[in-house]
């Protein structure tokens, strides 16, 4: 199991108690969720975009779709994914698509779909495809408590 060294940083930095689940390699969300046994609600999948400025991550349930025209309204940008040598540059230390929802440990803003309001556990990648990072609910929006909430997705 490994955790991508800023992200297990930062949250030690902010003195956040997690635990780690490890799960056979998977290649999205939705599997990644069925291999945790966790529900996709409570996995939260981080979408990295660009815009004229930068960049920004938008994190939603993998349960849920990120309805980008509501996306680029929300941030008042025109925006677009982000190519996978991007990510790779602003998350160096993570694999390509395992990219943990805690933008400030990369310096970029996050974007919180509102439905992760209620979530009691919060699970999320830990910078490989084989590892997730567990936290309460109160702690997940504790380490997001900068990022800007909105509705911005639905259920797949």
């Amino acid at each position: 199991m490994t955790i991508a060294r800023k992200l297990q940083d930062y949250m030690a930095g902010k003195g956040i108690a997690y635990d780690t689940v490890a799960h056979h390699r998977t290649s999205t969300s939705s599997q990644t969720a069925q291999a945790a046994h966790v529900p996709g609600r409570r996995l939260a999948k981080s979408v990295l975009v660009h815009h004229e400025m930068g960049y920004a991550l938008a994190v939603v349930p993998s349960s849920h779709r990120v309805e980008f025209n509501t996306l680029q309204d929300v941030v008042d940008r025109r925006l677009g994914l982000a190519s996978e040598d991007e990510i790779g540059e602003v998350f160096s230390d993570c694999d390509i698509g395992a990219v943990p929802p805690l933008g400030a440990a990369y310096g970029v803003p996050v974007i919180l779909d509102e439905s992760f309001s209620a979530e009691d556990d919060v699970y999320f990648e830990a910078g490989d495809h084989k590892t997730l990072v567990h936290v309460t609910g109160g702690d997940f929006r504790n380490l997001l408590r900068d990022a800007r909430v909105a509705r911005f997705s639905h259920p797949a």
